[in-house]
């Protein structure tokens, strides 16, 4: 389906918690892009969006019925992912949708084949990858810069969310944990720079069966069980023969392992936290000294979040940008449907091994995204 050369996708947003003030603000960074309407499960909370950012609140049948909106940007809860990205293709929309694609690898099967039988896109967060960090990563794999990959890390840990969060309890069930709530940034980003992942093994367990929610709220000093594992160890092989040891866990108080960590045949690459869109690469050419590239002055790298005092770059709403460049150029969305189903085939899978304690095939497989180059990115802005 190719959207007309000169006019702008019409966005409906659905879902409009508080990650949708920042996609909603990002907009307007990018071309070809106009928000049009928002629709959440509160009517009030969508008629505060649509004030703040001068947009139409509807219902989510009005909003998928209007001939006005494009594309259906879905920032709804995981467990309601699957639901709305499917009516909205069925609706004719196409559709980004926050991560986890779907909640379970055969939901996000029928999404990718639904997209297809309507002849629309379907594209998924995190688009972190496209962020300056991701993109000098890629061009140095690209480059050869650490050889053939040969092994690596891939970490993401922490102490969880009932220390911040008021109301915690669904991070820590089924379609929840570490693995699936942090689990995209890390193997997307891997997938991104490896290729397709082969087979994985892992072992899982809880470190508490209950948690004492701390932060301040209706539930603060109660507990609540446990329903997901929340300690997750596994191992990795890509197609391409590398192997990476992945781990997810929030039972830790403290650790100092690199969030990410690439070995090759002539070198080591070294990348900061995938759930951000900028930071600083660093490469060991035959185990020289580190070479630090930083982001701050690069496209998409810059700081510009928090809003009133920003600290780190967040450009979400860049994967929409390059959706919508590809219904005009005919390439495939960087950030597609199918990239995500691999990343939620490999997720499901982690957690099946740690469960039976065998190792699991990928049964799916996805195409390398391509690398955005500089001038790609830089098409996309307003």
């Amino acid at each position: 389906m190719q959207a007309k050369s000169q006019a702008k996708l019409g966005i409906g947003v659905i879902g409009c918690g508080n990650i949708s003030m920042t996609y909603l603000r990002n907009a307007a960074l990018f071309g070809g892009v106009k928000l049009r309407a928002c629709a959440d499960i509160s009517a009030d909370m969508a008629a505060l969006r649509a004030k703040e950012y001068g947009i139409r609140a509807l219902g989510v049948d009005a909003l998928l019925a209007d001939p006005e909106i494009d594309l259906v940007l879905n920032l709804t809860i995981p467990a309601a992912h699957f639901d709305i990205s499917f009516s909205a293709l069925s609706a004719g929309k196409h559709v980004f949708t926050e991560k986890p694609l779907a909640t379970s690898a055969s939901d996000g099967r029928r999404l990718v084949a639904e997209a297809a039988k309507r002849g629309v896109l379907l594209g998924s967060a995190p688009d972190t990858f496209l962020g300056a960090a991701g993109r000098r990563a890629r061009r140095l794999m690209d480059e050869g810069a650490i050889g053939r990959p040969v092994t690596g890390t891939a970490f993401m840990m922490g102490r969880g969310m009932e220390h911040w969060h008021p109301n915690p309890q669904f991070y820590y069930q089924p379609g929840g944990g570490p693995v699936f709530d942090m689990g995209p940034y890390y193997l997307t980003m891997l997938v991104n720079l490896l290729g397709p992942v082969a087979r994985v093994m892992a072992m899982a367990t809880k470190g508490q069966e209950e948690r004492l929610i701390s932060a301040e709220g209706p539930f603060k000093n109660t507990t609540f069980k446990v329903g997901t594992p929340t300690n997750v160890l596994s191992l990795l092989e890509f197609r391409s023969g590398a192997t990476v040891t992945f781990g997810a866990s929030w039972d830790v108080f403290k650790h100092s392992n690199h969030p990410i960590e690439l070995h090759g045949t002539e070198g080591s690459l070294r990348l900061p936290d995938p759930d951000t869109f900028g930071g600083t690469v660093s490469l060991s050419e035959r185990g020289a000294d580190w070479k630090d590239f930083a982001s701050e002055g690069e496209l998409y790298g810059a700081r510009n979040w928090p809003y009133a005092a920003p600290d780190r770059a967040n450009y979400r709403m860049l994967g929409v940008a390059d959706l919508v460049r590809s219904l005009k150029t005919g390439a495939t969305p960087r950030a597609s449907g199918t990239l995500a189903l691999h990343v939620l085939e490999i997720m499901e899978a982690i957690l099946h091994s740690g469960e039976t304690k065998s190792s699991v095939a990928i049964a799916g497989d996805v195409v390398q995204p391509a690398l955005l180059t500089e001038d790609e990115a830089r098409s996309l802005l307003a």
